[in-house]
């Protein structure tokens, strides 16, 4: 037996779709098999509510009287790029003063969201089209044209553990990593996670339709340092930080629900990114893979302290539990990411599917296969 989009899209207009989140489906498949699960199942919603800071948006400020080609441009003293053409803009989420470390592009992107008016400045040489040098204002979504989010990688497949056997605290992307092994940081939703549901990404690619940030957004191509080559586990599940997407969507229609700014102490900035991504449940390996439960989920635990080297791994069962053994220790574990709002995305994407608001598309192109990631080479200049 298999299913197609088009039967599963129908269900759903038709308001007879069997849909479930993925931490749903795995306690049923302790009791029925994956045969079973492709006959009574249709769709599986999976979400993911992390700190993820390739994220980032373009902005349109829409031409001013006399206009001015924007070549240096500040939101809230925050600079942002000022290299697309006259009066576009990328916020990237980890922009920001350096007077002001705390605050910057994904808090801007928060404001923006949250109906709020920010101070727009921006310097210009002067040409004979643009004549203006120098314009400040206010504005807000409201005020300006477009308003696109637009992350070049979010919802990482699987992420390391973060540890320190060193003799001082380090701060990092990972949080505040205490001396010798005294906690454990990981970030991701482990069962519920969307990468971890559909690891071969067989349904998730360019086109696909998803949640982002409390509104209806899509795939558009695979995330940056997208990375087929990390070893995979017993159940076939990489290990580490592997596969990632890139997502866009409508600001005007999301929520800061769903969607924050960060600061992590002097490491800098970041935004908290809702992604909720649906898995129709096409065939048998399909129905199996979404039945992956925590223990089933291993990573690699890494240390921060001793040049970021690999010592040991271990499975979100056992993170959940709040507290892991390593090297002779009891070491309490804490998440970066959160689960709470991550199952209340999952629910929310299985509202919407459910009550005929959301459908599902097949990907326009699949993401790709075979690829391993490049270091930074230094070359003498």
């Amino acid at each position: 037996m298999t299913k197609t989009y088009e039967e599963i899209n129908d269900r759903i207009r038709k308001g007879k779709a069997v849909v479930l989140t993925a931490e749903e489906v795995s306690e049923m498949a302790r009791t029925m098999s994956p045969k079973e699960i492709l006959d009574k199942v249709d769709v599986v919603t999976t979400a993911t509510f992390g700190a993820m800071c390739s994220s980032g948006a373009f902005l349109n400020f829409g031409h001013a009287t006399p206009p001015i080609r924007m070549e240096r441009i500040e939101l809230n003293g925050v600079p942002v790029s000022g290299g697309l053409a006259a009066v576009d803009t990328f916020v990237g989420a980890t922009d920001c003063n350096t007077a002001n470390p705390t605050y910057g592009g994904a808090h801007i992107i928060e404001n923006l969201i949250d109906g709020k008016e920010i101070v727009l400045e921006a310097w210009g040489k002067g040409t004979d089209c643009y004549p203006r040098k120098h314009i400040k204002t206010r504005i807000s979504l409201d005020t300006i044209n477009e308003a696109i989010m637009c992350n070049p990688r979010n919802s990482y497949q699987n992420y390391n553990v973060a540890v320190n056997t060193s003799d001082r605290i380090l701060y990092t992307y990972m949080g505040t990593l205490l001396p010798h092994l005294r906690n454990a940081s990981y970030s991701s939703a482990g069962e519920l996670s969307p990468l971890l549901n559909d690891p071969e990404c067989r349904t998730i690619g360019l086109g696909t339709h998803i949640f982002l940030c409390g509104a209806q957004g899509y795939v558009v191509w695979n995330g940056t340092q997208f990375n087929c080559s990390k070893p995979l586990n017993d159940y076939k599940v990489p290990m580490g930080n592997a596969r990632t997407l890139a997502l866009m969507g409508d600001m005007r229609e999301m929520s800061t629900e769903f969607m924050r700014g960060a600061y992590f102490e002097k490491y800098g900035v970041t935004m908290y990114v809702g992604v909720g991504v649906p898995i129709p449940i096409l065939d048998e390996d399909l129905a199996a893979r979404v039945s992956i439960r925590n223990s089933q989920i291993e990573t690699f635990i890494e240390d921060y302290g001793d040049e970021c080297k690999l010592k040991g791994k271990v499975n979100y069962e056992q993170l959940r539990s709040g507290e892991i053994e390593f090297m002779g220790k009891k070491i309490h574990t804490a998440p970066l990411s959160s689960l709470a709002k991550a199952r209340q995305i999952a629910d929310v994407l299985k509202q919407w599917i459910e009550n005929g608001k959301f459908e599902l598309t097949a990907p326009v192109r699949p993401m790709p296969v075979g690829t391993s990631l490049k270091g930074l080479e230094e070359k003498e200049v």
